[in-house]
């Protein structure tokens, strides 16, 4: 759709909301339990504290935060040690919360699906940009750290 803003929260968004109209129109596919609530609870609140620490420091380092903008900066601290793209892999792991919570098979196969456009659509183009303006230091870095995990 030509003018839609392309943003990885609104394909989080999406599989969120694929989720919970799951819920109601295919009911036998859930299978809730109080140990996957509880688990679901304890992913939410990782994602949650790794997508703030993330988005803490394009704001230290002055670099946009939007997909689709040049970098002004290559972030290599905090969380970011230790994933490429620890916003992304929050938004993966709210989903599997969901997912688990509500005891959504679907739910599983939309954070598989959401994982594989991030990573397609936002994650590897970002890459490219990264080296464009980064070069060496970029390439450095994706040595030295992991996509996801």
């Amino acid at each position: 759709m030509k003018g839609f803003p392309d943003l990885p929260p609104l394909w989080w968004l999406g599989s969120i909301g694929v989720i919970y109209l799951a819920k109601f129109l295919v009911p036998g596919w859930h299978f809730e339990t109080a140990l996957l609530t509880i688990v679901s609870w304890g992913i939410f609140a990782a994602a949650m504290v790794i997508l703030c620490w993330s988005a803490i420091w394009f704001f230290r380092k002055k670099t946009p935060i939007e997909p689709h903008h040049s970098p002004t900066d290559l972030i290599v601290e905090g969380p970011y040690r230790v994933s490429r793209n620890p916003i992304y892999l929050a938004l993966v792991m709210l989903t599997v919360a969901s997912a688990l919570g509500h005891g959504s098979v679907i739910g599983i196969c939309m954070a598989v699906a959401l994982w594989f456009t991030l990573d397609r659509r936002f994650a590897a183009p970002e890459e490219q940009g990264l080296r464009e303006a980064f070069g060496d230091a970029a390439e450095q870095y994706f040595k030295q750290t992991r996509r996801w995990l």
